[in-house]
């Protein structure tokens, strides 16, 4: 285990206090301070509150940063800040001049390139154009439009073989070479100083502690992943990699956007490359909207998986590929754990997608009568033809009359929407909210307001998340280390200290 520098970028202008530099975790022990976008600040001011050392970057637009200024102007501004700042940003193209490199020493340089590149020999040209000027730290920033130049600066790296060099993609694909550019020598990672909700896919420092471990980074020998679209809002990779952890699992977890799953096959799954690089890709949980083409990418298949025609888990077995899903879990951890009676009660399924499908096919073996409910009618339709159950077009459902109904639509996860009218429920019912966020959402507030049974989406998670820890490693994942992962109380979820392995299929 080695630890990494871990490096919190401040991307726009602090508050009048900068709490947010003062609430920054300790193991942080840089701040780069992007002035092209949040201006000149004083380096005694953010000393006052912020105890680790400092960098500054002045990102040309050139290379996607905001500043357009002078090249005089430019020098100036650099020059003034090395008698405060710890280390000084310099982009190769255009910051090497003998004035610079003499007022600035080489133990406060960082050199940097940031930019498209089509392969590691551009990566390695672009490299060599600066690498023979000394430098504390080096920096290659790749902005990855298609999956092949997602996996270019890990390749660079490896082929590399030093420890002074950062290099990853940037953008939606290139959120997880951040983490494993440090398994190929990168001394350390940036991640911002507060989140952004309209960049997902850039990680707040705080996130890369909570999710990843971080700064301590444990040598793996594989990779696991969640790949869907959205993804960045997964709490998997938290819980599996807290568990890896605690369990010395050799592996990481991570989320991969997917857009076009044929395009991941082709480019990250056969093409051998993550195998190349010394961590193959040994499981993935599947998210929306890839369940359906997952499972014809696999040599074996459960039969639950194969009757609702989707699966949320693939698992390397013997060369191949085997699919699975965990979606059904819920009605299992209903009916063994919260003592809840499913036999010849009504239930309503909302949201015809894999994960409702695989629910209501669960729902009916423990004998509910099962009513399908979607918003679109060809993919209800279709879902009623494939599991022979009813189905009815959501404008037309009423809660009224039902025992139990399930949200399996992504309504809620990003507003505060209801998927359904909530007033017809009986005193009795059961509400199953499958979506999940950090804080329950209006469903499920509504749901108890009304003294309604409620399984939140958090509590499908934790569920889900055992049975797919233990398809993946053979080992048991611990509810408590979970829940702690989580910051939930052990009684907080599922109501039972242990949650029992899924009903055979």
């Amino acid at each position: 285990m080695i630890k990494a520098s871990l490096i919190a970028s401040l991307t726009e202008p602090p508050s009048a206090d900068g709490a947010e530099l003062s609430a920054l975790p300790e193991c942080v022990d840089w701040l780069e301070v992007r002035t092209d976008l949040v201006g000149e600040i004083s380096a005694e001011w953010l000393r006052d509150r912020f105890a680790g050392k400092l960098s500054f970057a002045l990102r040309s637009t050139a290379e996607g940063g905001a500043y357009a200024g002078s090249l005089v102007e430019r020098q100036q501004r650099l020059l003034r800040s090395s008698r405060g700042y710890d280390r000084i940003e310099l982009e190769g193209a255009r910051d090497l001049s003998g004035s610079l490199l003499s007022a600035i020493p080489a133990g406060k340089r960082c050199i940097s390139w940031h930019g498209s590149a089509h392969g590691v020999s551009e990566l390695s040209t672009r490299f060599a154009e600066f690498a023979s000027v000394p430098a504390q730290l080096y920096k290659l920033h790749v902005t990855a439009d298609n999956i092949p130049e997602e996996f270019a600066p890990l390749l660079f790296l490896k082929s590399l073989g030093r420890h002074d060099t950062i290099a990853y993609a940037d953008g939606p694909l290139g959120f997880w070479t951040r983490m494993a550019a440090l398994q190929l020598g990168a001394p350390g990672i940036f991640g911002l100083v507060t989140t952004n909700p309209q960049t997902p896919e850039r990680p707040s420092a705080k996130r890369l502690i909570e999710d990843y471990g971080l700064p301590y980074v444990w040598p793996i020998t594989s990779l696991n992943a969640i790949i869907g679209s959205p993804i960045f809002h997964s709490l998997s990779p938290r819980l599996h990699n807290a568990s890896y952890h605690s369990a010395g699992y050799p592996a990481l977890f991570v989320p991969l956007q997917v857009t076009d799953f044929e395009e991941f096959w082709r480019e990250a799954i056969t093409s051998g490359v993550l195998a190349s690089l010394g961590f193959p890709l040994q499981g993935m949980t599947v998210a929306s909207p890839h369940k359906e083409e997952a499972l014809l990418k696999a040599g074996m298949v459960s039969g639950v998986a194969q009757q609702a025609e989707s699966a949320n888990i693939l698992v390397r077995s013997n060369g191949s590929w085997k699919a699975d899903t965990t979606d059904p879990h819920v009605v299992y951890m209903a009916n063994l754990q919260r003592n809840i009676q499913l036999r010849d009660k009504r239930a309503a399924v909302i949201g015809c997608g894999g994960a409702g499908r695989a629910i209501a096919a669960a729902l009916v073996e423990s004998g509910a009568g099962v009513t399908l409910v979607n918003r679109g009618a060809e993919r209800g339709e279709y879902a009623s033809a494939l599991l022979r159950l009813p189905y009815l077009p959501l404008p037309e459902f009423s809660a009224d009359g039902y025992d139990i109904v399930v949200n399996a639509t992504p309504v809620g996860r990003d507003t505060d929407d209801v998927p359904f009218n909530i007033e017809g429920l009986s005193d009795e019912a059961l509400v199953i909210d499958l979506v999940y966020r950090s804080r329950p959402t209006s469903l499920v507030n509504s749901t108890v307001a009304r003294d309604h049974q409620v399984i939140d989406g958090r509590d499908v998670l934790v569920t889900q998340v055992l049975q797919q820890f233990r398809m993946m490693t053979g080992r048991e994942m611990s509810l408590d280390l979970a829940l702690d992962a989580l910051g939930r109380p052990a009684n907080d979820v599922c109501g039972a200290s242990e949650v029992p392995a899924m009903v055979a299929r």
